[in-house]
């Protein structure tokens, strides 16, 4: 599995979303909408169920930690959200499969891992960077250090336990720690 980035730039985030839409569907547009302003993981995002939604928060246990995740909505993810549950009032996930649609007898199922990253990948070529799912969480972590220099904010928001871990896992690299010293002179 190769490595995946934040988007940097944020009319290149615009254009993934609409070249999602345009190539994929609203669905797969929506998800990578949802991924930006939630900052979950893949697996957990395609899990929400609309039960986990209450009124202005999202509440779900993260599957790769265990750790409870409470995360208020801002006002994009609500949009996103109530517009799927009025146009899906039957569906459980708020990204749910429509490929079983024709077996009534089996289980809803959310949208696979692989779909979602196939569409986001490709995309990624098409835009010249190397995208993948992680690259929703990465870009708002990345955006949020940089609107606010609080490592520890987006630490927090991401839930990890190492700000080495997440200055990496962001993409803050030792050139733009070099540009920040030669930018800010005091």
């Amino acid at each position: 599995m190769s490595e995946v980035h934040a988007v940097k730039n944020l009319d290149t985030v615009k254009l993934v979303s609409h070249l999602l839409e345009r190539t994929y569907g609203q669905q797969i547009a929506d998800v990578w909408n949802l991924g930006l302003n939630l900052a979950l993981r893949i697996s957990d995002l395609l899990s929400i169920r609309f039960e986990d939604i209450h009124s202005d928060r999202v509440v779900l246990t993260e599957g790769k930690t265990g750790k409870l995740a409470t995360i208020k909505l801002n006002d994009k993810a609500r949009e996103i959200i109530e517009r799927r549950r009025a146009e899906y009032p039957d569906h459980v996930y708020l990204f749910q499969s429509h490929r079983n649609r024709w077996s009534l007898r089996k289980e809803p199922r959310p949208l696979s891992r692989r779909y979602v990253s196939l569409a986001i990948s490709m995309i990624g070529e098409e835009v010249g960077l190397a995208l993948g799912t992680h690259s929703m969480r990465k870009t708002r972590g990345y955006h949020l250090y940089k609107n606010t220099n609080d490592l520890a904010r987006v630490m927090k928001m991401l839930r990890h336990s190492s700000e080495a871990v997440t200055l990496r896992y962001i993409g803050i690299t030792q050139e733009d720690v070099d540009r920040d010293f030669v930018e800010l002179e005091l």
